[in-house]
């Protein structure tokens, strides 16, 4: 029986989970993509609590723009909530998903507003 794509996901990222993890220091940068909004937020797997979250959902400006544009911003979005939390460095989690188009947009946004990962 064929997986569907959701399957497939699901499978890549227990696959990537099992060697990535997130602390207080350097917070796991987790992204999730739905088919009209880009989420990301900085988890702390040893507390299981979230540090930081950016939302194309959430943010004003990025309303009726490009999702790829959108994921830019999102990027950025999240290395500012980042800085006000104190926090520097973090792992990325592609949670999945290939890292080309919006996940690899949010991550350049983020790299150039200061991330480093």
């Amino acid at each position: 029986m064929a997986l569907s794509k959701e399957q497939k996901r699901k499978r890549i990222k227990r696959r990537i989970r099992k060697n990535i993890y997130g602390t207080a220091q350097r917070p796991r940068l987790s992204v999730f993509r739905s088919n009209k909004q880009i989420y990301a937020q900085l988890i702390n797997d040893d507390e299981g609590v979230t540090l930081a979250s950016a939302s194309s959902k959430n943010e004003k400006s990025a309303q009726n723009i490009a999702k790829l544009e959108q994921a830019k911003l999102i990027g950025k979005a999240i290395a500012d909530a980042a800085q006000k939390a104190g926090i520097e460095n973090c792992v990325f989690d592609r949670n999945g998903y290939i890292y080309h188009g919006r996940v690899k947009a949010l991550a350049e946004g983020a790299r150039e507003a200061g991330l480093k990962f």
